[in-house]
């Protein structure tokens, strides 16, 4: 199975992206930023960075890249598409997902390991892990706090679309301590911690991340 990463300006975490599709026994395909071809890919994932230099907002000016046309299409017939960090962002800002992030609410960067519980084990990109696992996950962010009103907070909280919850303290005041959430079908995901810096017990603090990326080939190959 081909998953593709797209590389923006300022993409930091593309190439860990595709070594963790490697780990997870898929292709990975290197995908541009200004390309209109998806290259024939199964799935896309969007990697953490700081595209086109975080101006306007973080994800603003990524969301309308040539490539996102494609990925935009794609994801509303279906394909997975993840987004980690900035990809969360650019997700939002392109209306996949609902809610914005804005600046950690203690207005510094952050970079720790950072325990998550999974609140939903069914999308595309969670279906190797169990409703209630607790998994620990690098993140490094400065503009990961998660907003949203309240109508589409108890809507994502009534439809089971938070996926992923912060545990242990809320690093960036993420509203109700959400740290990922998926679209309605549950083929889009976003979440602001980097899984693709959990897949190797030698350069990480464990292998919680590589199931994402084993959920991803085996909801492909499930199709």
């Amino acid at each position: 199975m081909k998953i593709g990463v797209v590389t923006f300006p300022g993409s930091l975490d593309d190439t860990d992206a595709q070594r963790a599709v490697r780990l997870a026994g898929g292709e990975a395909v290197a995908i541009w930023h200004g390309d209109h071809d998806l290259q024939g890919v199964d799935a896309v994932i969007l990697p953490g960075g700081f595209s086109y230099g975080d101006y306007l907002r973080c994800g603003a000016i990524a969301s309308f890249a040539p490539v996102m046309t494609e990925v935009i299409s794609a994801a509303q017939g279906g394909m997975p598409v993840l987004g980690i960090c900035n990809g969360f962002q650019i997700l939002c800002e392109s209306h996949l997902l609902p809610g914005a992030l804005i600046r950690n609410n203690h207005r510094t960067f952050i970079c720790r390991d950072q325990t998550l519980r999974v609140d939903n084990a069914s999308t595309a990109w969670t279906t190797d892990l169990s409703e209630g696992q607790e998994i620990v996950i690098p993140l490094k962010n400065g503009e990961g706090g998660f907003i949203a009103d309240e109508s589409t907070l108890e809507r994502l909280e009534g439809e089971g679309q938070v996926v992923f919850r912060y545990v242990g303290g809320n690093p960036n005041g993420s509203l109700r301590d959400i740290a990922g959430i998926t679209n309605e079908r549950g083929n889009v995901v976003g979440l602001m911690p980097h899984p693709e810096h959990a897949v190797e017990d030698l350069t990480g603090s464990g292998t919680d991340g590589l199931a994402l990326f084993t959920s991803g080939l085996s909801a492909l190959a499930s199709r």
